[in-house]
C-alpha cells in the first residue's frame, strides 16, 4: 500500500505586532513606514506594495506598518455590491505576516471612521499615532470620507504634515494583478490562473465537520468543511490539492466541490479526501472538529451525474490517481515514504 505524504509548512512570523485600535498602538512606537489596504488575497500586486514598504523602512530607519480594515468597506457601504472575499480574516493576517512587515493595525471599519474626511483619518492614524516618515501606496489608493482621499491628496498632506510618500505601479505584464483578477479565475474552476496571480495556491479554511459519510461509504472517506468557512470556495469540481491539519501537517488531498448531483444533492460543500491515509500508520487521523486548510493546486475535471455507483467510483479512482501524480509525481504504484513528525506550535 502506498503509504501517506505531508510536508512542513512555514508558520507566520511571531514577531509581526497586530493592533484592532489606535489605543493598542504604543506611544514609543517610534518612526514607521505605512501602506494602506483592504489587501484581499494578499496577491502578487499586494505583495510589491509590502516589498517596497518593507525596503522603505529599511532605508528610513523605521518600522513597516500596514494599515487594514476588517469588514470590508463595501460590506458597510454596499453590502448587495460586496464581492466575496479571498480571504477570511485569520487567512489574511497570516499572510501579511509572511511579508516582512513589523506590525500591522487592523481597524473595524464603521461608519464613524468613515466619516472622517482625507485629512482626519491622515493627521489621527498616520501621523499622531502611527507617527508616519513614509508612505507606500498605489496610484489607485482612495481613503477618507467618501473616497475623496487620492494619491494626489497624500502627497499634498504629507508635504503639510512631513512625511514623503512613495507610488507602486502596477504589477502585472499583460494584465494589473488584482484581487478581481483571482475571483474571476476562482469563479472559472480556473486555480491554476489564480496561484499565478496569488503566488500561491488558494486556500479555504473551516472546520471539518460531519457529512453524510457517502465517501467513507464508497471507500473514499473525506474531510467536510463547515459551510462558514472562510475563503471563495472555487467553481464546481475536482482539484488535486493540500490539506494542512491543526498540528501543521499538510497532506496531499482530491478535493471535491459540489452539491453530490449523483446523489440528488442540493448544499455545495467542500469534501476533501486524504491520499493514502495513514490510518495504520497513526492511532488517531479524526479530523473532525479541526480547523483546517484546504489548497487547491489544480482542476482535475467538473462536476458530472454518474449514472450509477460503479461508474462514481471508478471515476473517484482515477481522480485519486491523477491528484496523486499532480502533487507528488508519484506513479500509482507501491513505495513508502517516512511519515514527517508534525510541526509543534
Amino acid at each position: 500500500m502506498v503509504t501517506a505524504h505531508h510536508r512542513e509548512i512555514p508558520h507566520p512570523r511571531s514577531d509581526v505586532h497586530y493592533w484592532n485600535d489606535l489605543d493598542e498602538v504604543p506611544q514609543d512606537l517610534g518612526p514607521t513606514a505605512l501602506t494602506i489596504g483592504n489587501f484581499d488575497g494578499v496577491h502578487r500586486g499586494h505583495q510589491e506594495v509590502l516589498r517596497q514598504l518593507v525596503a522603505a523602512a529599511a532605508e528610513y530607519d523605521a518600522s513597516a506598518v500596514a494599515i487594514s480594515f476588517d469588514p470590508h468597506p463595501l460590506q458597510v457601504h454596499r453590502p448587495q455590491d460586496c464581492p466575496v472575499l479571498l480571504t477570511g480574516v485569520e487567512e489574511k493576517i497570516n499572510r501579511l505576516a509572511t511579508t516582512g512587515i513589523d506590525g500591522l493595525l487592523m481597524l473595524n471599519y464603521d461608519e464613524q471612521l468613515a466619516s472622517r474626511t482625507a485629512e482626519e483619518f491622515v493627521a489621527e492614524y498616520l501621523v499622531e499615532a502611527l507617527h508616519a516618515t513614509v508612505v507606500v501606496v498605489g496610484h489607485d489608493v482612495r481613503f477618507g470620507r467618501g473616497n475623496s482621499g487620492s494619491f494626489e491628496t497624500m502627497v499634498e498632506l504629507g508635504e503639510k504634515h512631513g512625511f514623503s510618500v512613495l507610488g507602486v505601479e502596477d504589477f502585472g505584464q499583460d494584465r494589473r494583478c488584482s484581487s478581481t483578477w483571482v475571483r474571476e479565475a476562482l469563479a472559472a474552476g480556473d486555480v491554476a490562473d489564480a496561484r499565478e496571480v496569488l503566488g500561491r495556491p488558494h486556500a479555504v479554511l473551516g472546520e471539518v465537520v460531519h457529512g453524510e459519510a457517502r465517501g467513507r461509504e464508497l471507500g473514499f472517506p473525506t474531510a467536510n468543511l463547515s459551510s462558514t468557512s472562510e475563503g471563495m470556495v472555487p467553481a464546481d469540481g475536482v482539484y488535486a490539492g493540500w490539506l494542512t491539519d491543526e498540528r501543521g501537517r499538510r497532506w496531499p488531498a482530491a478535493i471535491s466541490v459540489g452539491s453530490n448531483p449523483t446523489f440528488d444533492g442540493y448544499q455545495r460543500v467542500v469534501e476533501s479526501h486524504v491520499i493514502d491515509r495513514p490510518d495504520e500508520r497513526i492511532e488517531d487521523f479524526d479530523l473532525y472538529g479541526q480547523h483546517v486548510r484546504v489548497e487547491f493546486l489544480e482542476r482535475l475535471r467538473g462536476m458530472v451525474n454518474f449514472e450509477g455507483i460503479p461508474l462514481l467510483i471508478r471515476q473517484m479512482e482515477e481522480d485519486v490517481i491523477r491528484a496523486r501524480q499532480v502533487l507528488l509525481g508519484d506513479d500509482p504504484q507501491e513505495h513508502e515514504t517516512p511519515v514527517i513528525p508534525a510541526v509543534e506550535s
